[in-house]
């Protein structure tokens, strides 16, 4: 805009025809004399916009302007006879048919209607005529969408008819190009659908339950012991296969932890064929430290003793670091687990000792374990018992009967401690 202005300035000076008589010469710097030279004002803006506003309407309603000037429909004021004479004259299938359009004193043409003597500005009044499909009309509604703030259609349109401008087909034309925003889509798209992979072979290859497994840790529980309060964690173990859960607890998060953690696992479910992880500090020293004692051992006797249990050394398998989504068969157990021991932590968290967290961890493993594995005929009536995780491990679906004993509050303060888990 600016540079149309000066272009303007310099037409004018040159139809003007202007020669400066010789002055007294002052020095001034070229920063100062650019800024003098550049500085427009705001009529020469307002021409230069009604100068490229007069070029896009010579080039889309070149047919119209020349019917509306033979017809001397230039006025707000037009009367009957003009009236017909122009619908006569114009299309139906014209833009501008059904807007009353004269031409201005500006050379613009600009829609009519029924409001010529109301007390507004002209602009309001009267909008000027915006072909739909041209470079201006880009321009013009990438202004106003972004003074709005990415707005949607509806509010950029109406900024757009409040400053003067009525734009041919505006909601189709605004449409257009909101869809084309790369801001409005990325506030404003839609869900994406993500379709799911395959699973993974290790959730597919036949074997024993816990022959290939998941490891990760989770909150962190106080534990009373003595007069002191000590820190204990949840460990979760998870079988690929048959979604089975064991948890252990563990003092502290340091690698001998993890490993007396581990060692306990494998002697209540066996040998171990490979061991998925994070890149937890606690793992990566727990790996390191195995492969170092391995590497200490003869070789040959090691493999002679794996090949006679035909079992192999525990190899693990960590996931990229900063990517939760590779862990979700044992994150999402993570979070039942969660939501099983909240309501069993409710009233006796304040009274935990190391064997009553255990027994709890107990309670919520044989709860997980219970759940079953599809939900796709729990309602047919003729459908058998649901598979669940304890099928596959015990051949029985859950404990039948709890502790004897009637289990009141008072119980978690009293010296039973073993009733406080049943409270």
């Amino acid at each position: 805009m600016d540079v149309i202005a000066l272009c303007l300035r310099l037409k004018s000076k040159f139809q003007r025809r202007e020669v400066k008589k010789p002055e007294k010469p002052v020095t001034r710097s070229r920063a100062e004399v650019g800024k003098s030279v550049l500085r427009v004002t705001l009529p020469e803006l307002q021409e230069a916009e009604k100068t490229i506003i007069r070029r896009f309407r010579y080039e889309y309603f070149h047919e119209e302007l020349q019917i509306l000037c033979n017809l001397h429909v230039t006025g707000g004021e037009t009367n009957t006879g003009q009236a017909r004479r122009r619908n006569q004259a114009l299309r139906k299938s014209s833009s501008l048919y059904k807007l009353d359009p004269f031409v201005d004193q500006d050379d613009l043409i600009r829609v009519g209607g029924r409001i010529r003597r109301a007390n507004v500005l002209i602009d309001l009044k009267h909008p000027v005529v915006i072909p739909p499909k041209s470079h201006l009309t880009e321009l013009l509604i990438r202004h106003h969408h972004l003074k709005v703030n990415h707005m949607a259609r509806g509010i950029t349109h109406n900024v757009l008819r409040q400053s003067g401008y009525w734009l041919i087909d505006g909601p189709s034309a605004v449409s257009r190009f909101i869809s084309s925003c790369v801001t409005c889509r990325l506030l404003r798209r839609p869900t994406e659908q993500q379709k799911m992979a395959c699973l993974h072979e290790d959730r597919l290859e036949p074997a024993p339950p816990f022959s290939y497994c998941a490891v990760d840790y989770f909150t962190p529980f106080i534990d009373k012991e003595r007069r002191s309060e000590v820190k204990r964690y949840g460990v979760l173990f998870t079988c690929m296969a048959s979604r089975s859960v064991r948890l252990e607890t563990a003092n502290s998060l340091d690698s001998s932890s993890f490993i007396n953690a581990l060692s306990l696992f494998m002697n209540r479910r066996g040998a171990v064929r490979q061991l998925w992880s994070d890149q937890g500090t606690n793992f990566i020293g727990a790996r390191n430290e195995l492969k170092a004692a391995f590497s200490e051992m003869d070789q040959d006797q090691v493999q002679e003793y794996l090949l006679r249990n035909e079992c192999e050394w525990i190899p693990f398998k960590m996931k990229v670091p900063h990517s939760s989504h590779m862990g979700e068969t044992w994150e999402w157990l993570i979070r039942s687990v969660r939501n099983a021991l909240e309501p069993l932590l409710w009233k006796a968290a304040s009274q935990l000792d190391d064997e009553t967290l255990q027994t709890f961890m107990t309670e919520v493993e044989c709860i997980i374990n219970s759940r079953p594995l599809s939900v796709d005929y729990l309602c047919n009536a003729e459908a058998p018992e649901p598979l669940t995780p304890n099928h596959l491990l015990t051949m029985k679906p859950t404990r039948v009967l709890p502790p004897p004993g009637e289990f009141q509050t008072p119980d978690v303060y009293c010296h039973r401690l073993w009733s406080a888990v049943f409270c």
